[in-house]
C-alpha cells in the first residue's frame, strides 16, 4: 500500500522529469536514478507507464520529447478537466467555430482524448466571425455602431448602437446595446451592414449584474424587479435544488420532498416559459395575474385539442 507521501514524491519527480523534457534536455535513467534516489526500475516505469501519454520517445538510451511539443506547466488536473469541458461545448456549436477552437485547445492541451461528452444546442455564428470581431472591438473600445436591423415590430430599419455585451441565451447569439438611452436586445444573426463610428460612449457596470440576474432574454433595464413566489413537487424540486435559477431563493422545504421557492423577475416572460416546461410539477402561488396568464394560455391550449 503506498502512503501519500509517496504519491507526492512520484508526483515531484514527473513534475521535474516532464520540466526537463519540455526545457529540450535529454534524460538518463541511470543519471535520474541517482539524482531521485530511486531505482532504474521505476524511472523505466515512469516513462513507460506513468508518462506513456506524453508524445515522448527513446533514442541512444536517453528519453527525449519530440519537436513542437510544449507543456503547459502550470496547468493541473482540474484545469485539464476544464479544458476538456469547454472543448465539448465548442463542438456543440459546431462549423468552423468547432474546428478552430478543437485546434487552439489541442494546442493547450495536447491530446486528443477527451472523456467528457455534452450535448448543448448552441446556434453555430461562424459565418458571421467578422462582424463579431467588429462588435467586440467597439464594445472594448465603447464605440458606437451604425447597422441595419429587422425585426417583425418595426420591419427592417438603420440604428446607432452602444454595444454593452455579445450573450447567449438558451443557444441563441444577441447583441445586448443601449439605443437611444433604451437597453435592447438585438438578434445577432439579424444585424446586418456593422460599421463603427467614433463616437465614443460611456457605460456603468450595472449590465453585469443585469445579466447575471437575468432568467432569460426577456430581462428588462430600468425596471424594478418583482418577486415571484412557485411551488415545486418532488420531481421539480430536485431539479431546481441541482440548477437554481438565478435570484431563487427556498421559503420552505415540505416534508414529502416539495417546496416554496421565489424568484425576482424583470418581466413576466422570464419566467412563464420556465412554468409551461415544468407543468405539472411547477405552479404559481403568487402574484395572481402571473398564474392568470399562465392558465388562461393552458386553457386555450386545451380549447384547441378539442
Amino acid at each position: 500500500m503506498a502512503y501519500k507521501h509517496d504519491y507526492d514524491k512520484i508526483l515531484t519527480r514527473l513534475t521535474i522529469i516532464l520540466s526537463k523534457l519540455n526545457d529540450g534536455e535529454s534524460l538518463s535513467e541511470k543519471e535520474l536514478a541517482l539524482e531521485f534516489n530511486v531505482s532504474t526500475k521505476t524511472l523505466q516505469r515512469d516513462f513507460n507507464d506513468r508518462l506513456s501519454s506524453f508524445p515522448i520517445y527513446k533514442e541512444n538510451k536517453k528519453w527525449k520529447m519530440q519537436n513542437g511539443f510544449k507543456i503547459e506547466k502550470t496547468k493541473s488536473l482540474e484545469e485539464q478537466l476544464i479544458l476538456d469541458i469547454i472543448e465539448k461545448m465548442t463542438e456543440s456549436i459546431g462549423g468552423n467555430f468547432a474546428t478552430k477552437s478543437h485546434k487552439l485547445l489541442s494546442k493547450i492541451k495536447n491530446e486528443e482524448f477527451n472523456p467528457i461528452y455534452t450535448k448543448l444546442n448552441i446556434e453555430d455564428i461562424t459565418d458571421r466571425f467578422d462582424d463579431i470581431k467588429l462588435i467586440e472591438h467597439a464594445i472594448k473600445e465603447k464605440k458606437e455602431l451604425e447597422c441595419s436591423y429587422e425585426n417583425d415590430r418595426e420591419g427592417k430599419f438603420q440604428a446607432r448602437l452602444k454595444p454593452l455585451k455579445i450573450v447567449n441565451y438558451e443557444g441563441f447569439w444577441y447583441l445586448v446595446a443601449f439605443r437611444d438611452d433604451y437597453l435592447e436586445k438585438y438578434y445577432l444573426k439579424t444585424l446586418s451592414n456593422i460599421k463603427q463610428t467614433d463616437t465614443v460612449f460611456s457605460t456603468d457596470d450595472k449590465i453585469d449584474d443585469l445579466l447575471n440576474n437575468s432568467l432569460s432574454i426577456w430581462f428588462k433595464a430600468n425596471i424594478d424587479p418583482f418577486t415571484v413566489r412557485l411551488y415545486a413537487d418532488t420531481t421539480a424540486t430536485k431539479y431546481f435544488n441541482r440548477r437554481p435559477l438565478p435570484t431563487q431563493s427556498i421559503e420552505s422545504v415540505h416534508q414529502n420532498g416539495t417546496m416554496e421557492f421565489t424568484v425576482k423577475i424583470t418581466d413576466e416572460m422570464e419566467i412563464i416559459p420556465i412554468i409551461k416546461y415544468w407543468i405539472p410539477h411547477l405552479s404559481v402561488l403568487e402574484p395572481l395575474w402571473i398564474y392568470e396568464m399562465v392558465n388562461e394560455d393552458l386553457q386555450s391550449y386545451l380549447s384547441n385539442q378539442t
